[in-house]
């Protein structure tokens, strides 16, 4: 069960964040920053196994496959933007994590312009 290793690794990581803060604060965003890490490591396998399963719905029916890697680089990185996010203010650093999740949302709409553009040429064709 995948799940209880990620929970094992949070609390050890936890724990280790605890006992740091009492005598080295400073090295306590590292340990936090390499349980995140190795949390990613353990559900990349996960990952592609939804990567293998989107790619094939897609090729089975008749999705443009350019519009299914925009969307998964989409959704990577909103999920390395949010890590990121999440060490920033773990870190203290409020202002750098708003600033992250502004650009990568602006990064994000950039990116879903051809679908929007396409999503609005099939409802002109589609409306009298």
């Amino acid at each position: 069960m995948e799940v209880i290793k990620i929970i094992g690794v949070a609390l050890i990581g936890l724990i280790i964040i605890i006992l740091l803060k009492q005598y080295r604060p400073e090295f306590a965003i590292y340990v936090s920053l390499l349980v995140g890490v190795l949390i990613l490591v353990l559900v990349m396998d996960k990952l592609s196994g939804i990567m293998n399963l989107i790619q094939t719905i897609a090729n089975k029916s008749s999705i443009n496959m350019g519009f299914i890697s925009l969307l998964i680089k989409i959704t990577g990185i909103a999920f390395l933007s949010e890590f990121a996010v999440s060490i920033c203010r773990d870190s203290g650093e409020g202002a750098i994590a708003s600033k992250i999740e502004i650009g990568s949302k602006i990064v994000i709409v950039a990116m879903a312009v051809p679908i929007l553009s396409s999503l609005l040429e099939l409802i002109v064709k589609i409306l009298p």
